[in-house]
């Protein structure tokens, strides 16, 4: 999900960057829950993805 969002970053398309980072989030929120990624890695993956997007303009 993360690589989805990236591309979309990359491509310059804010909709659909925005659509695919909120089911990212979710996603990453889940893997957090079960321990796989420490939850500061987490809100970190979250916190990067968001400030792109909000850098597109």
């Amino acid at each position: 999900m993360i690589k989805k969002v990236r591309k979309a970053i990359d491509a310059g398309d804010k909709d659909v960057a925005t659509t695919t980072y909120t089911s990212a989030q979710s996603r990453i929120d889940s893997i957090a829950d079960k321990k796989i990624i420490h939850k500061n890695t987490a809100a970190r993956q979250k916190s990067k993805l968001s400030r792109a997007i909000k850098s597109m303009g």
